[in-house]
C-alpha cells in the first residue's frame, strides 16, 4: 500500500474510533450491518488511482456497494449481491471480485425503512428525501433507489497514467450516457460530515438500467412516478 495512503486511512480510521464514530475492531464483530471499504475517498483524490488489494479480499458475499478499479479503470456497482464493471463503452459486465481497487464500499443490504420519491425529485436533491427517511444528516446511510427514471445521465471515465491527474480534471473529460427514460436501480451510500474524508461526501450513487444493458456512475436524473426509496443505517465501518 502506498505510505502516504497508509498513513491517512490509519489517522482517519484512529480519529473516528477515539470520537467514537467508528468503534474498535476488538468491540465490534463483523456484522451484516457494517460497511466494509478498501481505501478511503480522501486518498482517492490525493490523487492516488493505484489498486490497493482485490475486491474480494473484503467482499464476502455482501448485496450493495460501489467503488472503482486500478487506474479509475470503469465504475462499479454491486446490485442484489452481482457486481458489475461499466467502461466507457456504457455496458455493465459481470465480474468476480478479483480485481484490483482503490476505493470499494459495500453492505449487505436489508433496509431499515422504504417510502416513494416525490415524481420529478432530481437527483441532485435526493440526499434531502434520504435525510428525511434517516430522520439524521450523519453516520453511513445504504441507499437503494429504484423505479423509472426520466433525463438519467450516467457515465464512466478512462483507465488513468501515471503521473495521475486530480479527480477534477479527469472527471471533466468523463463519457456520459444519456439515457432518457430508463428503470433502473441506483444504489450507493449518503456519508454524513462525521465521517468527512472517508466516503465520497453527500450522496454518492451508482447504477444499471433494469435491463443490465446500460450503467455508472449516476450523474443526474429525475424520478418518474413509481420511484421507492430504501435505506439502511450502518452500525460502523471495517477499513482495510
Amino acid at each position: 500500500m502506498n505510505r502516504r495512503i497508509a498513513i491517512l486511512s490509519s489517522a482517519l480510521v484512529a480519529l473516528a474510533t477515539c470520537a467514537g464514530l467508528i468503534p474498535a475492531a476488538s468491540a465490534l464483530p463483523n456484522d451484516d450491518n457494517r460497511v466494509v471499504q478498501i481505501g478511503t475517498y480522501d486518498s482517492l483524490t490525493l490523487p492516488n488511482y493505484d489498486g490497493l488489494g482485490p475486491i474480494n479480499s473484503v467482499w464476502k458475499g455482501q448485496t450493495l456497494g460501489l467503488g472503482t478499479f486500478d487506474h479509475l479503470d470503469g465504475e462499479l456497482v454491486l446490485v442484489g449481491g452481482v457486481m458489475y464493471r461499466i467502461s466507457i463503452d456504457g455496458r455493465p459486465q459481470k465480474i468476480d471480485g478479483t480485481q484490483s481497487t482503490p476505493f470499494f464500499e459495500a453492505i449487505n443490504f436489508h433496509p431499515d425503512v422504504s417510502g416513494p420519491v416525490p415524481p420529478g425529485t432530481t437527483c441532485a436533491t435526493l440526499v434531502n428525501t434520504v435525510n428525511e427517511l434517516a430522520k439524521t444528516t450523519s453516520g453511513i446511510i445504504a441507499v437503494r433507489v429504484r423505479g423509472t427514471f426520466t433525463d438519467l445521465v450516467m457515465r464512466s471515465v478512462p483507465a488513468q497514467a501515471t503521473p495521475y491527474k486530480p479527480l477534477s480534471e479527469v472527471v471533466a473529460k468523463q463519457t456520459l450516457f444519456p439515457l432518457g427514460v430508463r428503470k433502473a436501480v441506483l444504489v450507493g451510500f449518503r456519508t454524513g460530515p462525521n465521517f468527512a474524508g472517508i466516503g465520497a461526501p453527500g450522496l454518492h450513487l451508482h447504477g444499471v438500467s433494469a435491463d443490465r444493458t446500460a450503467g455508472g456512475h449516476v450523474v443526474s436524473c429525475i424520478v418518474g412516478p413509481d420511484v421507492q426509496l430504501s435505506i439502511q443505517r450502518a452500525s460502523g465501518i471495517n477499513i482495510s
